[in-house]
């Protein structure tokens, strides 16, 4: 005998910053499982304290934070608790990040300037993260940025069945509010048997949230136009993308965004915008003062359980998204 066996089960335990706690509970009830209760509260000069109160020791062990505001906290939050798990000797750490913070920086632009989603990514695995788990990247190549595996979730079938429920789809037009979201949106075309039109813009790289829209690519006079992002920060590309749509005829426009980040004028942009109804997911909190009769917000807590399921089992999370 040259080794010891041991008989133990797989045990998963489910682990929750205090950025957006709401979601935190609904992925658990989703699981079947209880937030493991933590301790944590920040110092008189802002400094973040984190205690498990129970065991972690040789469990799978899944820690949801969403990047919401204040984000550079809420990272530094995550991180710590990564740290704490890695130092409770946990068997493996998976990170949700239902809204990777950063992700828009993903590439350089122009000289001497971060590519600061691979930092978020080094510094997720420097603290002791195994694997990350997040929903739609603004950029797919930020998957590569991390050393280890990746698992990226879709938004894309529930926000689009819940737009081809409620339309009539022999009017709906899918557009891409700029050429970046073309390959997106062609998926909306694919799953709503809908055409596609572009909206070609320009943004002032000297001017953050300056975008000034040019024209619009496709037949979209008398039709119902769904227009698809990954956010919405400010407000101002999209509003000025279905203004756009307006003013070449369009009937109704419908904004759907994964992530509703609405930060700084955005909601007065949304309450004055001609837009019928935006559609956000969840991964982040609405700001109180957005809970209007044209914002609807839809559960990516099944979503997100059902990837975190697979994944303690051992299965395929790729075989959520296949049609």
């Amino acid at each position: 005998m040259t080794g010891i066996k041991t008989t133990g089960e797989k045990k998963l335990m489910f682990f929750s910053g205090r950025a957006h706690p709401e979601l935190a509970e609904e992925v658990a009830h989703q699981l079947g499982v209880g937030v493991v209760p933590t301790k944590a509260f920040d110092f008189a000069n802002g400094e973040i304290y984190v205690r498990y109160e129970e065991s972690a020791r040789g469990a799978d062990c899944f820690l949801i934070q969403s990047h919401t505001a204040p984000i550079n906290k809420w990272i530094m939050e995550q991180l710590i608790m990564i740290d704490a798990l890695k130092r409770a000797s946990a068997r493996s750490i998976t990170v949700i990040m239902p809204f990777y913070g950063y992700a828009r920086q993903d590439k350089k632009h122009r000289g001497r300037e971060p590519i600061s989603a691979r930092l978020v990514a080094d510094m997720m695995k420097t603290a002791g993260a195994d694997r990350l788990l997040t929903v739609d990247l603004h950029t797919d190549q930020i998957q590569g940025f991390f050393d280890g595996p990746v698992d990226h979730l879709f938004a894309l079938p529930l926000l689009a069945d819940y737009v081809g429920h409620k339309v009539d789809r022999s009017k709906l037009t899918v557009v891409s509010p700029d050429a970046g979201r073309v390959r997106v949106a062609d998926r909306w075309c694919d799953r709503l048997g809908a055409p596609l039109a572009i909206v070609h813009k320009r943004r002032d790289k000297d001017v953050a949230n300056q975008v000034t829209v040019h024209e619009v690519v496709g037949d979209v006079e008398g039709r119902v136009c769904v227009l698809v992002d990954d956010m919405i920060d400010t407000g101002g590309t999209i509003c000025a993308a279905a203004d756009a749509l307006f003013a070449h005829g369009a009937e109704d426009v419908i904004v759907t965004a994964t992530h509703g980040v609405l930060s700084g004028p955005a909601a007065d942009r949304l309450m004055a915008s001609k837009v019928s109804e935006f559609v956000f997911t969840d991964t982040l909190p609405t700001p109180g003062e957005l809970e209007l009769d044209k914002i609807t917000v839809l559960s990516i807590a099944p979503t997100i359980a059902n990837a975190v399921r697979e994944v303690f089992e051992d299965g395929s999370v790729t075989s959520l998204f296949d049609e």
